[in-house]
């Protein structure tokens, strides 16, 4: 599939958008490491983002399912969604799962591309997949 990730250095803007109209179907909390996230130690560290906490948000879009994982770092005191508020902390270091319905008027949640979806305090990085050749 196609992919995009973004370094939020401590200097930048720390909300995060939708790159695109979605419905949320799922979110996971993987609790990890609180590497730094920035250029060196992401070239350093083998499977960083993979080893650092982070939220997965399932969503369906237009373009197929996409996920916006939002990835701690060292200094990130929360990650939150607008849907959920906090996410982290506290760190219990178990995963957490959450699903949403898929329907209008249902529970779920639907948002605009543009739209804030989550934030950070402080800086660290999202990544977006995409299915192949949908993006």
């Amino acid at each position: 599939g196609t992919f995009v990730t973004t370094y939020l250095s401590p200097r930048d803007y720390h909300r995060v958008h939708m790159p695109c109209n979605g419905i949320l179907r799922e979110m996971i909390y993987v609790p990890g490491d609180l590497f730094s996230v920035n250029h060196l130690t992401a070239q350093n560290v083998p499977n960083l983002f993979a080893r650092n906490e982070r939220v997965i948000c399932l969503f369906d879009t237009e373009f197929g399912p996409m996920a916006q994982i939002l990835v701690g770092a060292t200094i990130v005191g929360s990650i939150e969604t607008v849907w959920a508020g906090t996410i982290t902390p506290p760190r219990e270091g178990i995963i957490k799962r959450w699903t949403w319905p898929a329907g209008e008027n249902d529970g779920s949640v639907a948002l605009l591309k543009g739209q804030e979806m989550g934030r950070f305090k402080l800086g660290s990085t999202v990544i977006n997949l995409f299915a192949p050749g949908k993006v």
